[in-house]
């Protein structure tokens, strides 16, 4: 290895390999396993230090034995060897690997050889759920196979602590955040409720990475994670769950970053991003410059598509042969579209010769479509798709969009209609049912969270647990006001509207939080403490070559060396500071000594429970009771001194509704909105 090569850092990088799609296909089976070796022959062939997946390892989130034991085998014969690993791991493994019953790295494990280590966060598809939160990934990392990172323990605040690698001069700090609820994250991100921390000696040597599998396009308003909503720190973004690949790197319109976006290795959709050639690449880091090679991925299958506009055709709706000239004139298209596959067939003996066909077909202006099925016949034994070659639609006459937002179906593609709009679907369906067939106890978002769990999730028992969860707070608020039966269904009802009215409140109550905390920002406040001083010490662990380790205690190193190692039990990680963003501060953290003392070490919340301006007040509400609540002074709260004092006050009802649990799906016990599982911490 030349003195240049000791300071770069190769990793090989890709996203959404989708292991499984379509699995019982009999021409399409094997599509996403035969790229999936095709990409790690990559990383052994670029001799990279690790390979780097953003999310959606497996299609199904419990895939088929088949499907493990494939990726399995694959892994083992691309990953386990004896070429040592020329990088070195300095942050906290039993922080960053908290949530794994191994909290260490697989290539650090006397127990395993590892050649080419393999990094991954999980994806929309292979999410943790179930009994015990747990995912594919959790099983490979068990197994020792892959180093699962980006895994999040709690709904309502999220702290990420990077994965610190060094090589020579080189210094990566790399982030991981697995795939959350685009709304739901989104709004994290609105209450500041995300932070990132970082390492605060020499910061500004380290590389950031974020690893990040959300949706970067947007389609509404919430369901998707803005680049501004991301730290102007990071100099590049990994970003999963796009299928259309992007992945030389795009400079940010709005920070100071570049992202790229691999996109997805096999093409789980007949849609036109799909279409694009597949890459996977070879990210090359040296200090704070980077380059992206991209490797062209030569087993994927071929995807061609075409439109066709039958009015703008010579072909005349009134012929009494038609049907007959509208077949001959797709079937051209496609013998023309196999024709060009021919040509551009890489030579690979592992690509298939079958491409993926697709010929969209407008049929506004008179015509009838011809059957699909009939036509996929004549080429079963040349195309991958007979049966779904051919699409027919109308184009609707276009509405006035708001910029930036596509409200509805792509007029060509269905493809987005199975689980993007579930929740909607549902809505849908009770705000159209009759009277008697409207929902009187659960709420229509409740329920259709509870259907796409069922759905995506497979969590059989997901429909039923909501329905006993609901119907026992129901059943326990009439007994509550001793309800008459004559009275009864007013009295779900108005429950009901007082969940609906409460959430709001609470949403109102947080975004007005919010804004006053923004405020005192941008008013200069000289008494707010600095963000920058807030540090955590760490001693490192695995082979105690931690010099910049973040997070608690790690174990003892056997192997490493280190500058700062203490004590006669081993070898240990040195000590290291950890920032945290200035813009992530939350107003309680302003002021944690005298919030500490009011409430004995409980964690609060700040909420505004006046409007008056005499008697402006903040409430907080202790996590660990119902009843007790204390007030600080919105003045106080405003100028976030570290020396207010809070007082105990008389027993108010509890601004956030306590949390009930039923089965492995948590429900919010004032609204049954808020469907999710259980997050539970594994050793």
């Amino acid at each position: 290895m030349s003195e240049e090569e000791e300071n770069i850092l190769k990793i090989l990088i890709a996203t959404d390999n989708h292991l499984g799609y379509a699995e019982k296909d009999p021409v399409r089976g094997n599509d996403s396993l035969v790229t999936f070796e095709e990409i790690l022959e990559n990383a052994r062939k670029h001799d990279v230090d690790f390979v780097l997946l953003g999310g959606d390892l497996y299609h199904e989130n419990k895939p088929s034995r088949k499907t493990l034991h494939g990726s399995m085998a694959l892994l083992r014969n691309y990953c386990l060897g004896d070429k040592p690993v020329q990088f070195e791991f300095l942050s906290d493994q039993s922080k960053n690997f908290e949530h794994c019953e191994f909290p260490v790295l697989n290539y650090e494990d006397p127990n395993l050889n590892i050649s080419i280590p393999v990094f991954s966060i999980h994806g929309n598809h292979d999410d943790p759920t179930g009994q015990g939160n747990l995912c594919s990934l959790d099983l490979l990392h068990s197994a020792g196979y892959v180093n699962y990172f980006g895994k999040t323990t709690s709904l309502d605040k999220i702290q990420v602590s990077p994965l610190l690698f060094q090589k020579g001069n080189t210094k990566l700090a790399m982030y991981g955040l697995g795939a959350i609820r685009d709304e739901r994250l989104h709004r994290m991100f609105l209450h500041e409720n995300v932070t990132m921390l970082r390492p605060k000696e020499d910061k500004d040597k380290w590389f950031n990475l974020f690893v990040i599998h959300q949706n970067r396009s947007k389609h509404g308003q919430t369901n998707h994670i803005p680049e501004q909503f991301l730290d102007d720190f990071l100099d590049l973004i990994l970003w999963g769950h796009e299928h259309e690949c992007r992945i030389e790197k795009e400079r940010s319109e709005t920070q100071n970053f570049h992202v790229t976006q691999p996109g997805s290795s096999i093409a789980t959709s007949l849609s036109a991003s799909e279409t694009a050639l597949k890459y996977c690449g070879v990210l090359e880091i040296k200090e704070k410059d980077f380059s992206i090679q991209k490797i062209r991925l030569e087993t994927v299958r071929q995807f061609y598509m075409e439109d066709v506009i039958l009015r703008e055709t010579n072909l005349d709706p009134d012929d009494h042969d038609i049907t007959k000239k509208m077949e001959a004139f797709c079937q051209q298209k496609v013998e023309s579209l196999l024709e060009k596959a021919a040509r551009e067939h890489t030579g690979n003996r592992k690509q298939p010769r079958q491409p993926l066909i697709r010929i969209r077909v407008d049929y506004s202006g008179g015509f009838e479509p011809f059957s699909q099925h009939r036509f996929g016949q004549k080429f079963v034994d040349r195309v991958a798709n007979p049966k779904d070659m051919i699409y027919f639609m109308k184009k609707k006459p276009t509405a006035t969009k708001k910029e930036g937002i596509n409200h509805g179906l792509d007029e060509f593609d269905l493809q987005k209609s199975d689980s993007a709009i579930l929740e909607e679907i549902v809505k849908e369906y009770f705000s159209k049912a009759q009277e008697e067939d409207k929902l009187q106890v659960l709420t229509e978002k409740g329920i259709g969270d509870a259907v796409k769990e069922f759905v995506d999730k497979e969590e059989k028992d997901a429909i039923t647990e909501l329905v006993k969860n609901q119907l026992k707070k129901t059943q326990e608020y009439l007994k509550e006001r001793r309800t008459n039966e004559d009275i009864i269904d007013e009295e779900v009802q108005r429950y009901k509207k007082q969940r609906q009215k409460r959430k709001e409140e609470d949403h109102e109550i947080q975004m007005e939080d919010i804004s006053i905390d923004r405020g005192t920002e941008m008013n200069g406040h000289d008494n707010i403490p600095d963000q920058n001083e807030v540090s955590t010490s760490a001693r490192g662990c695995g082979r105690g070559r931690g010099l910049h380790a973040l997070g608690g205690r790690g174990a003892r190193g056997g192997r490493g060396k280190s500058s700062s190692a203490r004590g006669s039990r081993g070898k240990r990680g040195g000590r290291s500071k950890v920032q945290v963003n200035e813009r992530q501060m939350s107003v309680m953290n302003s002021f944690p000594s005298s919030s500490k003392a009011g409430t004995n070490g409980v964690s609060a919340t700040c909420h505004i429970i006046s409007d008056s301006d005499d008697n402006d007040a903040v409430t907080v509400a202790d996590e660990s009771s119902d009843d007790d609540l204390l007030v600080i002074p919105i003045s106080t709260c405003k100028a976030l001194s570290s020396t207010c004092k809070l007082q105990p006050v008389t027993k108010r009802a509890p601004v956030n509704s306590k949390s009930g649990k039923r089965g492995d799906v948590r429900y919010d016990s004032g609204s049954d909105d808020d469907f999710a599982p259980v997050r539970k911490k594994t050793r």
